[in-house]
């Protein structure tokens, strides 16, 4: 509808049914961005939890593996990570948040017991294994959380936008159209009113 349109009913009731749905589009618009900043805030908090977890887990699985490298020597270490399994059990499914797409990145636990021979080798290696499968998942994990805040920073600047133009742009201009053709009508309504009681007037004279 045009900002110049014609002052008359039917553009008055098409401008009062712009201007709801522009408000209630606004309202929606609004609610979204609150549910997926604090869905953001949440992940984000739980980032911070779990790279703090990594860093702790990391040092205490280099420690193990310092102290099994001491005990058995680097090469045989070298030697018994040839028998690590590849990791291929990573699967990436989708979950919605208001429409947002957040990735749900999975992965198999590793077996806790060891892949190599308990023959020539050391608790502090069983302890490395240990902790570095720890990592693994807390890394899947942080991944998962990075994609999720990424994709959900970029809806919310959307939103943002979509719902400042309704507040800024839309709203205003469809309040004013409705309050000039209300103006204009009812000024249409009076000078009407005038000419009819103007006209009685000359009849009864």
């Amino acid at each position: 509808m045009q900002a110049n349109a014609a002052p008359t009913k039917g553009n008055l009731m098409a401008a009062k049914n712009t201007l709801r749905l522009s408000r209630r589009g606004y309202e929606m618009l609004d609610k979204k961005r609150n549910i997926l900043i604090r869905e953001m805030m949440q992940l984000i908090e739980e980032a911070k939890e779990v790279e703090a977890g990594i860093e702790e887990t990391f040092s205490h699985a280099y420690r193990a593996l310092e102290d099994a490298s001491l005990i058995m020597g680097m090469h045989n270490i070298e030697n018994f990570a040839y028998s690590a399994p590849i990791e291929d059990s990573v699967t990436v499914e989708l979950r919605s948040v208001m429409g947002v797409e957040i990735p749900v990145v999975r992965g198999e636990d590793a077996a806790e017991r060891p892949v190599y021979s308990f023959y020539s080798t050391t608790s502090a290696l069983d302890e490395a294994l240990i902790k570095f499968n720890a990592v693994k998942r807390m890394t899947i994990r942080l991944t998962e959380i990075e994609n999720a805040v990424y994709r959900l920073a970029i809806n919310i600047r959307k939103t943002q936008k979509r719902a400042n133009a309704l507040e800024n742009i839309t709203i205003p201009l469809y309040e004013n159209l409705t309050k000039e053709i209300s103006t204009a009508l009812e000024e249409k309504e009076r000078e009407e009113h005038t000419r009819l009681k103007i006209i009685k007037r000359g009849k009864e004279e």
